[in-house]
C-alpha cells in the first residue's frame, strides 16, 4: 500500500512531463520548403502559371502568404502591392527582369526562391519566344492582382 502512495505521483508526474514534451517538439522542427522539379504548365495561362509556381510562397491571391512563406528566410513580396508601391504604375519591366534572374530581391536567387528563367527555360525546352511569352503571361496575370 505505501508503495502505491508513491508510484501513483511519479506516474502522474511521468505522464504530465511526457505532454510538455510532446507540445514542445513542433518548436524544435520549423517548417521547411520541399524542392520539388518545375511542373509543365501551359505557357499561354499565366494564371495556371502563377498557381504553379509563384502561390505556394506568395499565396493565391498574391498577398505573401502562401503556405511555404512562414518557412522562409525573407518573407515573400505582398504581390498586390507593386504599383502602390512604385507611385501608381505597375512595373512590368521590373518583374519581369525579376522572375528571369535579371534583376534582384531579397529573395529570389536563395536556396528559398529559385530564378525563374532558367526554370522556365528548361521546361520550354531552351525556346527563348516561349520563355518570353511565359514570362509576359505571368506579369500580366500578377498586374491583375493589384490592389484598387
Amino acid at each position: 500500500m505505501r508503495a502505491w502512495k508513491f508510484m501513483v505521483p511519479a506516474v502522474i508526474l511521468m505522464g504530465i512531463s511526457a505532454a510538455a514534451v510532446a507540445q514542445q517538439a513542433p518548436a524544435l522542427n520549423p517548417p521547411t520548403i520541399k524542392h520539388v522539379p518545375i511542373s509543365n504548365t501551359p505557357a499561354n495561362s499565366g494564371k495556371e502559371m502563377y498557381k504553379s509556381y509563384c502561390a505556394v510562397c506568395h499565396g493565391l491571391e498574391g498577398k505573401g502568404n502562401g503556405p511555404a512563406a512562414s518557412a522562409m528566410k525573407t518573407p515573400p513580396t505582398d504581390l498586390t502591392g507593386l504599383a502602390k508601391n512604385n507611385g501608381g504604375k505597375y512595373p512590368s519591366a521590373h518583374l519581369s527582369a525579376v522572375i528571369l534572374g535579371q534583376a534582384t530581391v531579397p529573395s529570389h536567387g536563395t536556396a528559398d526562391m529559385p530564378i525563374w528563367g532558367p526554370l522556365l527555360s528548361s521546361i520550354s525546352q531552351g525556346h527563348d519566344a516561349q520563355v518570353q511569352q511565359r514570362t509576359a503571361n505571368l506579369v500580366t496575370y500578377i498586374e491583375s492582382l493589384q490592389a484598387k
